[in-house]
């Protein structure tokens, strides 16, 4: 029961830090909340809890508000934007996985005794198979999403269908996300049977599609903040 209560005000919190960066820092704040979101998310998913009695990792949140920050920045700034934002989501990972894994190989003051030495291999240890899984689901589902949106647009297009667009790119692309990175980064694994993996994908795939419908309040309210640097007409520095 805990682990349900901390999970909803987890998720509460979690959406209202992405909308107070969007509200404080415009269209930066959302590129900046991607750079945040895939490493705090590949950190979080080395941790495996137990709801209702199923096992599932954490990350799943995180993960979501990703579909969000791409689908609100193709909804207000284009697929471009959207397209942009994914590579940037994508290059910050590879650099947390390069740095961490060097960082990893120095030689700790403490020796092979040392705390902290085995806290962070704990953690960023895993991280090379975690990595690839998330990097090609990342690579894969994000993509698919842009692409989703735009094609699904095309269709509802109108103001009010906006949870259409928003719901159904992101429910089938975190379909892809999930099995993609769940086949990569835990089958086989040790600890993890075919039973768990199988409660893994699929409460890690309920659970995202739960946060997205819970999301979606959140992105009408973001979709409606307006900055004084987006009007149009609005003054822009003088070119040197």
């Amino acid at each position: 029961m805990f682990n349900l209560l901390w999970g909803i005000v987890y998720v509460l919190v979690n959406f209202s830090l992405y909308l107070l960066c969007y509200r404080l820092f415009g269209k930066k704040g959302l590129y900046a909340w991607i750079g945040v979101a895939t490493v705090v998310a590949n950190i979080q998913v080395t941790k495996t809890i137990e709801m209702f009695g199923i096992a599932m990792t954490l990350g799943n949140t995180m993960y979501v508000s990703l579909y969000m920050t791409s689908d609100l920045l193709n909804e207000k700034y284009g697929r471009q934007e959207a397209r942009k934002a994914v590579w940037f989501g994508f290059f910050t990972l590879i650099i947390t996985t390069v740095l961490m894994q060097m960082a990893l190989y120095f030689k700790p003051m403490g020796g092979a005794d040392d705390e902290m030495q085995k806290a962070l291999q704990s953690i960023f240890g895993l991280m090379p198979r975690l990595a690839l899984g998330s990097l090609t689901a990342y690579f894969v589902s994000q993509f698919l999403d842009v692409k989703l949106y735009s094609w699904i647009r095309k269709f509802y297009g109108k103001r009010h269908q906006f949870w259409i667009r928003n719901n159904g790119s992101t429910m089938i692309s975190s379909l892809v996300d999930t099995l993609v990175f769940c086949v990569i980064a835990f089958a086989g694994r040790e600890g993890f049977t075919w039973t768990v993996w199988l409660e893994v994908f699929l409460t890690t795939y309920i659970i995202k599609f739960i946060l997205t419908a819970v999301g979606t309040p959140f992105l009408y309210i973001a979709r409606d903040f307006k900055f004084a640097d987006e009007e149009p007409g609005a003054s822009r520095p003088a070119q040197s």
